[in-house]
């Protein structure tokens, strides 16, 4: 089925950043996300979910099992269950980006301490 941004399920998280959901089944899930400057996620790691995130605009810092990895447009990130993590907006511009997790997180997200 053909999708489009502008049909996708939007949502919104944290403060003030949205998401489209591209794919939304129990296993696998692709959404685009967008982050405004200064805004951050909770640090967490999903159980059975891997994850991986493709940079589309502007640049992200993911706090990643306490090491830092700094991704610029056109470059990714896959992360395995049990890895906990964090992604940052430090710039003063929108982070888009795409995240496919499989199986979907949905029920598999556990807040982790910080490092």
């Amino acid at each position: 089925m053909k999708v489009t941004q502008a049909t996708a399920e939007e949502y919104r998280w944290g403060s003030d950043c949205l998401g489209w959901r591209f794919v939304d089944r129990a296993e696998m899930s692709v959404i685009r996300e967008l982050m405004p400057p200064g805004t951050s996620e909770v640090r967490h790691h999903h159980q059975k979910s891997r994850q991986f995130f493709f940079i589309l605009k502007g640049c992200a810092r993911i706090e990643l099992a306490g090491e830092q990895v700094s991704l610029a447009r056109d470059e990714g990130l896959e992360i395995p269950p049990g890895v906990a993590h964090q992604i940052f907006n430090d710039s003063n511009e929108d982070l888009e980006f795409l995240l496919v997790s499989h199986p979907s997180t949905k029920g598999d997200r556990v807040v982790s301490p910080q490092p």
